[in-house]
């Protein structure tokens, strides 16, 4: 597969309490946040209704990995995420480096002049739109999609 692909992405950030979720455009030009979901049972069906509503072709997850590249309790608990949202929303789920999303987001909001007590609301969809406008930036740049295919999920022909 090579070339950009056309269509609305969601990028979506898991956390312990909240999930931070953001889209792009159809072009795949810009990242913009979208909500913050709480961290409960319904937070699978919450995003498959956001990828409806935007008539999503694909959910990007950030993969929380060490620095030094190994795999964290974090981790598993994002792919189990990933793959619940997988089999709730039938799309495709790519898995996506994230190590630096968070800390990007709180960079970004503190240059901002945001306190980290003030952002503690957003900050989840903001380091979502970091890893979505990350992996869009590498689709466009290598022809490639981003992270790696959840297993469980079928990529659309």
């Amino acid at each position: 597969m090579s070339g950009f692909r056309r269509g609305v992405r969601l990028g979506i950030d898991v956390g312990k309490a909240r999930v931070g979720v953001a889209r792009c455009n159809r072009d795949g030009l810009l990242a913009v946040p979208v909500e913050t979901v709480p961290r409960t049972d319904a937070a699978a069906a919450r995003i498959t209704d956001l990828a409806a509503e935007y008539d999503a072709f694909e959910l990007l997850v950030g993969l929380p990995v060490s620095l030094s590249g190994t795999e964290t309790a974090s981790t598993e608990d994002a792919r189990a995420f990933a793959a619940e949202v997988a089999a709730a929303s039938g799309l495709p789920v790519r898995l996506v480096d994230e190590r630096l999303s968070t800390v990007s987001a709180h960079a970004a909001l503190r240059d901002a002049g945001r306190s980290q007590r003030s952002s503690r609301r957003i900050v989840d969809q903001v380091a979502a739109v970091v890893l979505l406008q990350q992996a869009l930036d590498v689709e466009k740049s290598t022809g490639t999609p981003a992270g790696a295919l959840l297993p469980e999920s079928q990529e659309n022909p």
